[in-house]
Parts: C-alpha cells; sequence; structure tokens
C-alpha cells in the first residue's frame, strides 16, 4: 500500500484526505495481522514445551459475560409494550374444596358474604403399579393353553405412563438417562439403566411412520421452507443435524455431510438418492459450470430412467474419470435435483429460506437469505480505528432502518414500494465509505441482492432463519446434555422424537398425553400430521414475527 508513496507528492486536501484513508485502513490491515500473528506465536510456544515435556499456557475459557454479542435482537424488533398475560383460564382444576372460617374467631355482627376462591396448582407422583391376574385354560383336545391377553399399551414390565414419561423426559426435557433413573427411583419405580434405554430407543417403526407422515404434511402446508444444520456427534464421530421447518412443524435429521447432494437427499425424502437424465439436466450443468465434452458424455448415458448411486459412479468412472471430485459432485448434484424436481411423490419445496452456506444455493426455485444472518457479518468487524467504529456504526444503523421498511413492506405490499425498496437497496449497499473491509462487506450484500429481496415478490416468506435455527438450537442442547446417540437405532430415535416434540410444541399439543395416547394404543388423540393439514388449509402459515 505504500509503494510509491510520497508524502510531497500532496499538494491539495483531497489528496491528504485519500492518505489518512489509505494509512487508517493500512493500520486496520495491521493489527488484525499483528493479533493473528500472536495466537500464532503462543500457539508454537505451547507446541514447542509439550515436546520438551512441560505445560503449555493454561486455557483460560474466556468470560462469556465480555465476549463480543453477534446478536442483532436489539437493533432489528420494533418494541412491543409488555403486559402480563392471564393464566387461570389455561389451568385446569381437578377438584374442590370448601373452607369454613373458624366461627369462634367471628365478631357477633359478622355477615356472610359469599366465597372467594383460590386456584393452587399441584402435583402428584406415585407408583400405580397393577397385578395382573390372567384366567389360563388348558384344552387337552388341543394340547393348547390359552391365557387371557393383557390390556392394549401393557405388554412388558411398564406401563404406559412410565414408558410416556421416560420419553418426555428425556427428548422434550432433555434429562440424562441417569437423571431419570434416579427420578423414577424417587417415585417408587425399579428400572435399570438398560431398560430406560430400551424404552427410548427400541421398537420406534411406528414413531418414525409418524415422523414421515409430519414431514410430508409440513412440506405441503406452505411454499417456502426454513434450512438450517448443525453439528452433532454419532459413536463419537462428526456428523451433522439437518432441521426444516415452517411454523407449523419441525423435522430433524441426522447426516454424516452436509454438502448440497446431502441436502437434496433430504428433500427427495427417500432413503437413497434417485439420479435422473432428461432435457432439464443440462441446465443444472450449465449452472455448475460442467465442461462441455462432458455434457456431451452425459448426453448417451440412460435417459428418462431413475438411477442409483452406484449406477452414477459407475458412469461417471467410465467416461469423466478424469474430473476432480468436486466436478463430479456437481454433475451427481443435477441429476440429483433433476429426479426431485420432476417426481410427484414427495411435495416440492418452491422457496427455501436459509443463511448465505453454499450447499442451499441451486437446490429450489427459488431462495431468500436470512437478514439477520447477514447482519451478523457486521456485527463481526472489529475496528481498531474510532473512526471506523463510527462508520460501521452509522451503517448498521441504516442496515436495520431498511430492514424495518421491509417489514413495513410485508404488511402493505404494493408494486410501487417494492420498487422505492429495489432502488433504496442498490443506494444502500453501493455505498463506499472509506473504511476497506466495511466497504467489501457492502459489496459481498449487494451481491447477493436477488435473494436478499426475495420478500418483495413474496410477502409471505419470512425475512430471518430465526425458526431454523432456534430448532437448531434444541439439538445443540440435547447434545451439550446427552453427547449424542451411539447406535442407528439411536440416531432414528432422536430425529423421530425431536420431530414430534418440536412440532407438538408449535402445534400446542401435550407432548406427554400425546405419546401417552399411542403408547397405551388408545389413539384418541389425532395425529400431528392431521393438524398440520388442518392448520394449513384453515389458517396458511405466517412468517415468524420479527
Amino acid at each position: 500500500m505504500l509503494s510509491g508513496f510520497n508524502p510531497q507528492a500532496i499538494t491539495d486536501l483531497e489528496g491528504a484526505r485519500q492518505a489518512i484513508v489509505a494509512l487508517l485502513n493500512l493500520v486496520e490491515e495491521l493489527k488484525q495481522e499483528n493479533q493473528e500473528l500472536r495466537a500464532e506465536v503462543q500457539r508454537l510456544r505451547d507446541e514447542i514445551n509439550r515436546l520438551k515435556g512441560e505445560q503449555g499456557k493454561p486455557e483460560i475459557k474466556a468470560d462469556k459475560s465480555k465476549a463480543k454479542d453477534l446478536s442483532s435482537e436489539q437493533e432489528r424488533r420494533k418494541p412491543k409494550t409488555w403486559s402480563k398475560g392471564h393464566k387461570l383460564n389455561k389451568i385446569v382444576v381437578h377438584w374442590e374444596e370448601k373452607l369454613s372460617v373458624d366461627k369462634s374467631e367471628l365478631p357477633a355482627d359478622a355477615q356472610f358474604k359469599g366465597y372467594e376462591e383460590a386456584v393452587v396448582q399441584d402435583i402428584r407422583l406415585e407408583c400405580n403399579n397393577i397385578r395382573f391376574v390372567k384366567e389360563k385354560y388348558y384344552s387337552p383336545s388341543q394340547q393348547r393353553t390359552y391365557l387371557a391377553p393383557l390390556p392394549a399399551g401393557y405388554a412388558g414390565e411398564f406401563g404406559p405412563g412410565v414408558r410416556a414419561l421416560v420419553l418426555t423426559l428425556y427428548y422434550a426435557s432433555n434429562m440424562t438417562e441417569p437423571k431419570i433413573a434416579e427420578l423414577l427411583g424417587h417415585i417408587g419405580v425399579s428400572i435399570s439403566a438398560g431398560q430406560i434405554s430400551n424404552v427410548l430407543i427400541k421398537n420406534k417403526a411406528a414413531w418414525q411412520g409418524e415422523k414421515a407422515a409430519v414431514w410430508r404434511a409440513g412440506l405441503a402446508s406452505s411454499s417456502w421452507q426454513h434450512i438450517d444444520d448443525t453439528s452433532t456427534r454419532v459413536n463419537g464421530e462428526n456428523q451433522h443435524c439437518h432441521v426444516v421447518c415452517n411454523p407449523l412443524y419441525s423435522a430433524y435429521f441426522t447426516r454424516p455431510a452436509k454438502d448440497r447432494l446431502t441436502v437434496i437427499g433430504l428433500l427427495q425424502g427417500g432413503d437413497s438418492l434417485n439420479f435422473l437424465l432428461t432435457e432439464q439436466t443440462p441446465a443444472w450443468l450449465d449452472i455448475f459450470k460442467t465442461p462441455l465434452w462432458v455434457q456431451r458424455c452425459i448426453r448417451i448415458w440412460p435417459q428418462n430412467e431413475l438411477l442409483t448411486h452406484a449406477q452414477m459412479d459407475a458412469l461417471l468412472a467410465r467416461d469423466a474419470g478424469s474430473l476432480n471430485d468436486q466436478q463430479q459432485a456437481r454433475i451427481l448434484e443435477a441429476a440429483a435435483l433433476t429426479a426431485y424436481h420432476t417426481q410427484h411423490d414427495i411435495p416440492i419445496v418452491a422457496t427455501l429460506i436459509s443463511d448465505d452456506a453454499a450447499q442451499f444455493q441451486h437446490v429450489t426455485q427459488r431462495q431468500a437469505l436470512c437478514w439477520i444472518h447477514e447482519g451478523r457479518h457486521y456485527k463481526k468487524l472489529t475496528p481498531f480505528v474510532d473512526h471506523h467504529r463510527q462508520l460501521l456504526e452509522d451503517f448498521q444503523t441504516q442496515f436495520w432502518d431498511f430492514y424495518r421498511e421491509l417489514q413495513g413492506y410485508q404488511e402493505n405490499p404494493s408494486p410501487a414500494e417494492a420498487d422505492r425498496l429495489r432502488v433504496a437497496f442498490g443506494t444502500l449497499f453501493r455505498t463506499t465509505t472509506g473504511y476497506q473491509a466495511l466497504d467489501q462487506r457492502i459489496a459481498k450484500t449487494l451481491a447477493k441482492q436477488d435473494r436478499l429481496l426475495e420478500v418483495l415478490d413474496q410477502p409471505q416468506v419470512p425475512l430471518h432463519n430465526n425458526p431454523a435455527e432456534l430448532a437448531a438450537r434444541q439439538r445443540v442442547r440435547k447434545r451439550d446434555i446427552s453427547f449424542g446417540p451411539r447406535t442407528s437405532d439411536g440416531v432414528a430415535a432422536w430425529d423421530t422424537f425431536m420431530t414430534l416434540s418440536e412440532t407438538a410444541k408449535k402445534l400446542g399439543v401435550n407432548f406427554y398425553a400425546y405419546l401417552h395416547d399411542r403408547v397405551s394404543e388408545a389413539y384418541r388423540m389425532p395425529t400431528l400430521a392431521a393438524l398440520i393439514q388442518q392448520r394449513s388449509v384453515s389458517e396458511q402459515p405466517e412468517p415468524a414475527s420479527g
């Protein structure tokens, strides 16, 4: 930056201003580099000490209260008037007791004025063990014993109350298995760790069917869906938990990877990926910049018939083996997207709401980016120069002012207002401040204009991806407490019951009551999928406020 710089050549105020701006950006750059080098030097010192058999610098976790806050809640939210809600109308009274005043304490002129109510919530935890005495008959002619069957839901050593409570405590309340055993022990239930594990993960095919129905109903309930992912552990290995949701449901899927092919596989809804080559495939190949000679080879591959992953790998190895792994992955994605968008078994997502991660791009016809996530990029800037701090603060104010204008547009959309906001977006994000890191960040936001302004074409689409991030946070909390599943049965159970628990919460369904209804085989409560279908017809899902 200083190459060729000659202060004697500065003869006017504008030249001086440009020189100062350049030098301030150099200060920022050197400050950032200095911090990174200090961290690297400390890491190398620690490694040298370790090799010498000594200890490195102790790892002291930072005080979270002093950590930089990347949340944008305070800037983006509209202030609301707080008022205390009424809860008495939500409390079910199970029994009533009339209380009398001690007449001996009343004065002679005391007059009866009726009653005053006081509702007190309480709970009773106690065992309700049952001894079933089953009639038994034997037929000598048939050489067969006839035994009275147990009532529905009472097979095994534990009744529906215990099993439903264990599932609720583990998946909805995030209790660990040892703590569940401890709580049940205090109540008087004798249950081992192995029996609790079996209740949590074994014989869950029917529940997985309910999850699949929730997933299908959720996809059909709106044209737009939120998506996000978070890391998770399976038997000690790193994997990824994917979340797809809208205001009526949340669905969880644990997969080894989080690439675009994995995302397409989730939306396809099957256990294995389908691939298809049709006249639509070349459009995807062009988007992914597949070499023309490879596209000519693909034209002679089997057309208009579903192919397996193994078949596609064989075709790639035969005709495109010289391509690198990334190029081959793009071809697989093009064929998988063709299969997804031409099928009719699973509802196709029209608009995906996500952050700007690469794996979410080009999956659906339209994509809406999260404004909250975009705002965090500006929060991550850490200017050293006071002038740069002020420039950043001023621009962030304009950023969130524009966001609130988009919120207003959602409430009262019109073509004229949409045109005005597009012009305003271009004006705002073509701003040049002189703070180089901020200007680079502004230019990156400008490049996402179409996806950030999807709301102008679809006012019902949310401006942020908070529902998916909040759903992913549930897995993070579960992971922090229970680490992660260790078997394929455990993975399926985690995904299934987290889906049912979060969906029940969104639908206002008592999760314990729902589990008890199913475990006891009463089936008096409607399925969650049916409730999603009813709600999607009677009230189209509205985007979360914010």
